[in-house]
């Protein structure tokens, strides 16, 4: 079989680094030192490239920005479809080395692949200050020891449901179990309402996603994708587990009939349209339309959110979010620089969870207590970013994704045991 180098010694270095707190001093004049000194320079004129912004926030930030920095506009770019059709865009331009995006919005789990092919340009550390900043969220944008990511949000699986219909059934607070959830969706089932309603779903489709929800299952049964010494770690009870019960779920119909040909689009139109009783999400995800010609949401008001559940208790989050990179070949390094520091800023964290729902990375926005009266998930959700798994990110990690969802699809649909897909794939992944 065909070996896939394994990225287990990348993410053991990031799982060790994640309880680092950076500190920093916060004058202009000894961060443009500290840049030039990490071979940062160049002032004028930047592209940002980042994913389509419907929400009108990231206009009000390039708007304040350029205002003020009138010889240092910012331009962006905003790339359509899918995650990996921007990141094959990202990888294309990086690539040809042009510099024409000096500051890149990347994916935690792009960061370290990224950094790895030289496309990044290390940042002064010692002249950021990254101590209000996630532990967990930090991390993602370190590579062997040197930072070249600041995140500007985090995220961690949670679980959106109908708390209309769990009310209605009498059911008090959200499920903290597998066990409790099927109970959950046969009492709801009862209800006139609840007859056409399905009960769960999380990503099965053959994408991203399923890496996602495997790295979730396997955590909540107590594995994780990699053992200590960051070797892979499938073929493993905890793995099986996991598996089998994204397997089961669909078999036994827990999930939608079509499950494994549903995107994440596909999944929030189906809770949206009242057809699901719980979903898995990305808090990120809460206020992002299915599609631009979406309407109303019949379950607006209707819903909220709550940790994953797991076989006897929580489960286990699978760690998310973004980062900002500055190219290794942009021309105007230090203007992208400051910009980066711009968009990771209190103020802009804050207006980006408000116009968009996309969690912050600063630790002080989980407390505010306005936020928290309008988010109220948001003590929950910093405490799922502070335990969660972080996917198996290096510099091989396309490859390592799509080979897990590969085998984790043919059990999942019913076309290959657990066992053997996880075996299979072990055997891939190792050296």
């Amino acid at each position: 079989m065909r070996r896939i180098p394994w990225p287990g010694g990348t993410l053991a270095g990031v799982v060790a680094c994640a309880a680092l707190a950076l500190s920093a001093c916060g004058a202009h004049d000894r961060v443009r030192a500290g840049a030039i000194a990490a071979g940062l320079e160049g002032r004028g004129p930047i592209t940002f490239v980042t994913a389509i912004d419907h929400s009108g926030y990231l206009r009000k930030q390039l708007d304040t920005w350029n205002e003020d920095h009138p010889d240092e506009r910012v331009h962006v770019v905003e790339l359509n479809g899918g995650p990996a059709e921007q990141r094959r865009r990202l990888v294309e331009d990086a690539k040809a080395k042009s510099g024409v995006y000096a500051v890149l919005d990347l994916d935690v789990v792009w960061t370290a692949e990224f950094a790895a092919n030289g496309w990044l340009a290390r940042l002064p550390e010692d002249r950021l200050d990254l101590s209000g900043t996630l532990p967990a969220a930090v991390a993602t944008g370190r590579y062997q020891g040197g930072l070249y990511a600041v995140p500007s949000s985090s995220d961690a699986g949670m679980l959106s449901y109908r708390k209309d219909l769990l009310d209605k059934a009498g059911i008090a607070a959200p499920p903290r179990t597998y066990a409790e959830m099927w109970d959950d969706c046969d009492r709801v089932r009862r209800l006139p309402e609840g007859r056409n309603v399905d009960c769960y779903l999380t990503g099965v489709d053959r994408s991203e996603d399923l890496t996602v929800s495997l790295t979730e299952a396997v955590g909540g049964a107590g594995g994780a994708l990699l053992a200590p010494d960051g070797e892979p770690a499938l073929d493993t009870p905890a793995a099986r587990r996991g598996l089998e019960f994204l397997s089961r779920a669909r078999a036994d119909g827990r999930m939608p009939k079509d499950a494994a040909a549903l995107d994440a689009a596909d999944a929030r139109r189906r809770f949206e349209s009242g057809r699901l009783l719980f979903l898995r999400q990305w808090t990120a995800d809460q206020d992002v339309p299915a599609s631009e010609d979406d309407g109303a949401s019949r379950v607006a008001g209707g819903h909220a959110v709550a940790p994953l559940p797991g076989p006897e208790g929580p489960g286990a989050a699978a760690l998310g979010g973004r980062d900002l990179a500055v190219s290794a070949f942009a021309e105007h390094k230090l203007t992208a620089l400051d910009f980066v520091r711009f968009l990771t800023g209190q103020a802009a964290q804050r207006a980006g969870l408000m116009a968009t729902s996309r969690p912050p990375a600063l630790t002080e926005l989980y407390d505010d207590p306005e936020l928290v009266r309008r988010f109220p998930y948001l003590p929950a959700l910093r405490t799922a970013i502070t335990t969660a798994r972080p996917r198996p990110a290096g510099p091989g990690y396309p490859k390592v994704s799509a080979a897990i969802q590969d085998a984790a699809y043919g059990a999942v649909t019913g076309r290959v045991p657990v066992g053997r897909a996880l075996s299979d794939l072990q055997n891939d992944l190792r050296h």
